[in-house]
């Protein structure tokens, strides 16, 4: 059994509740707390007890400021669909997507023979949304939900309509006793648990898979993944099909991306899978999506990959999903190559590049892919005693001088 994150999520909770944490020291703030004491009347609309609502803010005197420093720091930018993917679908991700599979085996089994969702879909949302629960240690990345939403309803007015909404849904749940106050933590903006469910959601799919009376998606991983499976299923999930097709489109296909045809359809007019190989159900309908431009893979979406975007609506989150699901399941990922810039490393060309420093003694941080300063530091290191010059980038070039070095 994983090694449950109760204790960590508990010492969390209560610093928050207490006023602040340790880093974000307490102060008062009258405003706030006339706010807070102002919505109780909205709560009680709802149903929520005055003891519920004591119960929830006890403590709280003022905004969680690292909410709205978060809130603040929205940054608006493109990630190229290949770096969005290779952040999410690599070796470390697949490794430990199949670690899980073997060690919640029984549990992933019953989910899917009672909701008809892939246990392969239900990692890898798993993984997109807490890092398999690694998420919830990280003390310094939870807030206290309560707090949070009400940050946010009281200063946030871009999103005080959602956060006060939301912030209901959270008392609601308290007032059941699935959860205590003190174990309610989740993300700036109330998403919750190992399947980072936000309150509504939850009021609307939460599910006691492992029989003991509360729907805890924060310490039970049976009722997390169940509750993702119940969401997915009562949005039109159809079992024993897949989210779609990767294919390599003819020279022309791009002028039909968007377009939705039978399988057939796409076949006859020059669409196939990686391979040579043919699309199974050829009356299913898909939608032809090329995320990567006109020289990259093409994707033939069905039904299931939209249910995905139920959960979020993106199409890149949707692609991640599915194809970690399959790489998890072992049926292999994405065959063709993105059109990354001349020279750039594929997912797993980065891993090897951190894995061949670290073995030659340049480097000493995580192998995950991800190439920061640690990694940048390392390539430097590495060309300094090489003897090459050049920008400390990760490079085909750079890889390849690796390999060769000894």
């Amino acid at each position: 059994m994983v090694r449950s994150p109760l204790r960590f999520v508990c010492a969390a909770a209560l610093g928050l509740a207490a006023g602040m944490s340790a880093s974000h020291p307490a102060y008062a703030d009258a405003g706030f707390r006339q706010w807070v004491a102002d919505f109780y009347g909205t709560a009680a609309k709802s149903g929520i007890t005055q003891q519920t609502y004591n119960m929830a803010f006890q403590g709280v005197t003022s905004p969680d400021p690292s909410v709205l420093e978060k809130a603040r720091y929205q940054p608006e930018f493109t990630t190229k669909i290949w770096d969005y993917l290779d952040s999410r679908v690599n070796p470390y991700t697949i490794a430990k997507g199949r670690e899980m599979q073997a060690r919640h085996a029984n549990t992933l089994a019953a989910i899917e023979r009672h909701f008809g969702v892939d246990a392969s879909v239900l990692l890898a949302i798993w993984s997109m949304e807490s890092n398999y629960g690694e998420i919830l240690t990280k003390t310094d990345r939870l807030h206290y939900v309560p707090q949070a939403l009400a940050t946010l309803g009281y200063a946030d007015r871009r999103r005080a309509k959602f956060a006060r909404q939301q912030l209901v849904a959270a008392l609601k749940i308290l007032q059941s006793g699935d959860i205590t106050a003190r174990q309610m933590t989740g993300s700036w903006a109330g998403a919750m648990g190992h399947t980072q469910f936000i309150p509504t959601s939850y009021l609307a799919f939460a599910v006691d898979a492992d029989g003991n009376g509360h729907r805890d998606i924060w310490n039970s991983i049976p009722d997390a993944l169940a509750t993702a499976a119940n969401l997915l299923k009562k949005n039109g999930w159809r079992t024993g099909e897949t989210w779609g097709y990767e294919a390599v489109a003819p020279s022309n296909g791009s002028r039909y991306e968007g377009q939705t045809k039978t399988l057939s359809e796409w076949a006859a007019l020059g669409f196939a899978r990686p391979g040579g190989k043919g699309f199974p159900a050829g009356a299913r309908r898909a939608e032809l999506k090329m995320p990567g431009g006109a020289s990259g893979p093409a994707f033939l979406m069905t039904r299931n990959f939209f249910i995905i975007k139920r959960y979020n609506n993106s199409d890149s989150y949707a692609l991640a999903v599915g194809v970690l699901a399959d790489e998890i399941a072992g049926y292999g990922g994405v065959d063709q190559r993105w059109p990354r810039p001349a020279g750039a490393l594929d997912v797993k060309e980065k891993f090897e590049l951190q894995t061949r420093l670290k073995q030659l003694g340049f480097y000493d941080g995580e192998i995950d892919g991800n190439i920061g300063s640690g990694s940048r530091a390392a390539i430097a290191a590495f060309q300094a005693r090489a003897g090459l010059t050049g920008e400390a980038l990760p490079t085909q070039n750079v890889l390849e001088a690796i390999r060769r070095y000894r």
